[in-house]
């Protein structure tokens, strides 16, 4: 009861009440099938006796054979029943058959409860796995892999769900069933029905051995499983460039080789399930047929009733016929247990620091930044990485700024922005807002102040109206069109069936990439916040889009408010206002750039040149663009040969 099955299966003991009425209705159901098994034997004993007895003559043999400790049918009750052997016959009938649909009645009621408990305890995990992954910290995320997380939170909470309905459903009918036609075994010729107990170790030293190879096998399964799903899910994501390339059958072929591998360790799983249930039947035949044979030389031998040994044996036929299904139940658990183990990795990795979940502690609030920006000698290098990402940079960025970063692909500028919203945590150094160390406050209150626009935009399936909306709290519907006007997505939007209601695919599917930038710039804009970081946001908007969002962007950098109240005229429209929030005036926004057009790149306060990857990503040089033509080789180089030239206003 020690494995990694029983803590989760303890969880369904929080539905008390209902696990009482199960456990109930198991028993009750159980106690009709024990007593229809006693009630056959009048009915042998008057089939087989040349002298039938009535009802009356039966229930005084009855008392004769109850224990002394037991009560005992009451003398009015046994004056006034039947005296005819056919009406004795007939009400035995009857009442075997009104024991039948009681316990239908409750082995129904047994299950139903019972499938209510395991939904819901399946259910609750379900929903603390998937707590756990969205607050997991994005470095593990990353090195896990998503597919991993995904498996775990849904096949592996599935598979537990399997093994509570083997436990708390099939096995406690099953074994109540069984002990029933067991006590009634007893009743009939004790010497018999304890002649089969002597199977019993033998058997659980079977099971035992099978259940450790089934959970073993099981776990390197759940582990192939979950590479099944990962590269399944890689190919349907980035399936136009499957095609393009003509590679189907080239990923077909992978899928196949850990497809065969998935099969390879189920096999394992079913070798050893396959084994349990002869196994166990060959046992209990032999232990059976060996009773038998002691039984008929007993009553050979006048030492044994005939009818009594007969019906002990049926009872003993009977009970290990409920029994029976106990092995598959037992291996669906110890497959479960792999599936429990899995989820209790999951659960016991480390939440994300900052915040005031997993026993840590409550950080103060970060207030609204209005000074400056700091990384003090930042270094990160990523998990399986033999080359820092960054490698000791330093850099203060004053509020109010506007910051771009340039250099070659990999050279850390996407990750030396992370570390502001605490995507990722620096191996060694600070990031300090407000000359304040952001480990040292809250999470939650430090992601307020900043919104983050990158190149790769993440819609929802949702409407254009929530996807806007998303994460900014207490906005009115002219805050809405207000940030979609200003990101100059209104003009798409309102062409869209339902303008915006019009309901987003999965992935963003029904919008170019262009227009799904704008709702995320849209996005960006409504959550009005001290630090802006666009990161390729605009990669996929034509020049002309991309400099009339560069002005609306500079205009709300500086702006003192971008939001006045709900109902205060019109968004930004052709000589119009911005509508917008009443709110305190704000002393403008640090606005950080990663852009790929010069347009862009020269509007800034000031250039961050990162050097190539090679050298440990450090900065080159900082400057504005006239500073660094005349004195950075490498800025030289990027203007002549990675940066777009598009004329600022074209």
């Amino acid at each position: 009861m020690n494995g990694p099955f029983w803590p989760y299966a303890r969880r369904m003991l929080r539905y008390r009440w209902q696990v009482a009425l199960a456990l109930l209705c198991a028993t009750l159901s159980a106690g009709g099938l024990g007593a229809g098994l006693l009630g056959i034997q009048p009915v042998v004993d008057n089939l087989l006796s040349d002298s039938p007895r009535g009802l009356s003559a039966l229930a005084e043999g009855l008392n004769a054979r109850i224990p002394e400790w037991l009560p005992k049918i009451p003398d009015p009750w046994i004056g006034a029943l039947p005296t005819e052997p056919f009406t004795a016959m007939l009400w035995i009938v009857v009442g075997l058959g009104v024991l039948t649909i009681l316990g239908a009645t409750f082995n129904f009621l047994h299950a139903y409860f019972a499938l209510t408990i395991i939904s819901r305890t399946v259910a609750n995990l379900r929903r603390e796995a998937f707590n756990r992954v969205v607050h997991l910290p994005l470095k593990i995320v990353l090195q896990t892999g998503p597919s991993d997380l995904i498996s775990r939170i849904v096949y592996d909470t599935s598979q537990l769900g399997s093994g509570f309905n083997a436990l708390l459903s099939r096995a406690v009918a099953q074994i109540t069933k069984g002990a029933a036609a067991a006590a009634a075994a007893l009743f009939f010729d004790w010497r018999v029905a304890l002649g089969a107990i002597v199977a019993a170790p033998v058997l659980a030293i079977i099971l035992r051995k099978i259940g450790k190879r089934i959970r073993r096998a099981s776990r390197k399964a759940l582990e192939a499983q979950a590479g099944l799903y990962k590269a399944a899910n890689e190919v349907l994501a980035g399936l136009r460039v499957v095609k393009v390339h003509t590679t189907e059958t080239a990923e077909c072929g992978r899928f196949h080789r850990i497809n065969k591998d998935v099969v390879h360790q189920e096999f394992r799983v079913r070798t050893a399930r396959a084994l349990a249930s002869p196994l166990i039947e060959t046992i209990a035949i032999i232990v059976l047929g060996a009773l038998a044979l002691i039984a008929v030389k007993a009553i050979l031998d006048g030492a044994l009733d005939k009818t009594n040994a007969l019906l002990a044996l049926g009872s003993l036929g009977m009970a290990a016929a409920q029994l029976k299904p106990l092995t598959g139940l037992l291996n669906d658990i110890q497959q479960a247990s792999a599936a429990g183990r899995r989820l209790t990795d999951l659960l016991s990795m480390p939440a994300e620091p900052g915040h005031a979940t997993g026993g840590q502690p409550s950080l103060p609030k970060l207030p609204r930044p209005s000074r400056s920006i700091e990384f003090r000698d930042v270094a990160l290098t990523y998990p399986g990485s033999d080359r820092p990402a960054l490698g000791g940079i330093s850099l203060t960025i004053p509020h109010g700024k506007t910051f771009a970063f340039v250099g070659p692909n990999g050279c850390g500028k996407t990750t030396l922005l992370a570390l502001i919203p605490r995507l990722f945590d620096p191996d060694y150094g600070q990031v300090r807002i407000d000359d304040r160390d952001i480990r040292e406050v809250s999470v939650r209150s430090l992601r307020e102040h900043i919104s983050v626009v990158t190149q790769e935009t993440i819609l929802f399936s949702t409407s254009i109206r929530e996807n806007i909306a998303y994460g900014a709290s207490s906005v009115t519907e002219a805050d809405i069109r207000a940030a979609a006007k200003l990101a100059r997505a209104e003009e798409f939007i309102l062409a869209k069936p339902g303008g915006y209601d019009f309901v987003v695919g999965e992935g963003g599917s029904g919008l170019s990439g262009g227009q799904r930038q704008r709702i995320a710039i849209a996005r960006a804009i409504l959550r009005d916040p001290a630090i802006l970081i666009l990161d390729e946001a605009t990669s996929m908007i034509d020049a002309e889009s991309e400099a009339k969002i560069a002005d609306a962007v500079a205009e709300f950098v500086a702006g003192s408010r971008v939001f006045r109240s709900a109902g205060e005229g019109a968004a930004h429209g052709a000589g119009g206002e911005i509508a917008a929030r009443a709110g305190p005036a704000r002393s403008g926004r640090t606005c950080l750039i990663v852009a790929h057009r010069l347009s862009t790149v020269i509007a800034a306060d000031a250039i961050v040149v990162m050097a190539p990857s090679d050298s440990g990503g450090a900065i080159a040089d900082i400057g504005t663009h006239d500073e660094l033509l005349t004195r950075c080789d490498l800025y030289r180089s990027l203007v002549a040969n990675q940066l777009v030239r598009v004329p600022v206003n074209s």
